[in-house]
């Protein structure tokens, strides 16, 4: 006898797998849109942040901001988000954060070593793409970009209007055929 389940044919879940699976999801709280705009995204790296307490309430309110992140290396081989923006915690008290401060990055020394190399040549930079809670740990998602011209920006733009534009032309002919 067949189980019972879904249209898709996958059996139906139990409450504990529903909220094993929801706790499991992606969080995003904070992206940073215009990196896409102003580089050329390489290698995507998941890095851990060390957070302190406040911090962490902070961005379970779903406040923050990457808008003018960057990654930062230092000679001890230590990966630094720098210049993130995670507004002070408005119930806490004196041992509230900082909301700029430097945070550390937790990466694997050779991912570390990897991408400080990289961005030590030229037109390269690491920058933040994504802020996010997985499994109820606070994640960056970082990447090894390039830098775009004038004329890439003004090109890609130009591209995703006309894809725009021809997705909607293409959903009005659907509508005139039915």
């Amino acid at each position: 006898m067949a189980k019972k389940g879904n249209k898709a044919g996958a059996p139906k879940l139990t409450p504990a797998q529903k909220a094993k699976a929801e706790a499991d999801a992606k969080k995003v709280i904070a992206r940073n849109k215009k990196a896409a705009h102003d580089y050329h995204l390489d290698r995507r790296y998941e890095a851990g942040l060390v957070l302190s307490g406040t911090e962490v309430k902070a961005l379970r309110m779903g406040r923050a901001s990457l808008n003018e992140a960057w990654i930062e290396f230092d000679r001890r081989g230590e990966a630094w988000l720098v210049g993130a923006n995670i507004p002070i915690y408005a119930l806490g008290s004196w041992t509230n954060h900082t909301p700029t401060q430097k945070r550390k990055l937790l990466l694997h020394s050779g991912e570390i070593a990897a991408l400080s190399t990289k961005a030590r040549d030229k037109g390269t930079t690491v920058v933040p793409l994504e802020l996010y809670f997985v499994r109820g740990r606070a994640k960056v998602e970082i990447a090894l970009a390039r830098g775009k011209h004038e004329w890439d920006k003004r090109e890609t733009l130009k591209r995703r209007q006309d894809e725009r534009e021809a997705a909607r032309a293409m959903s009005q002919a659907r509508k005139k055929q039915r």
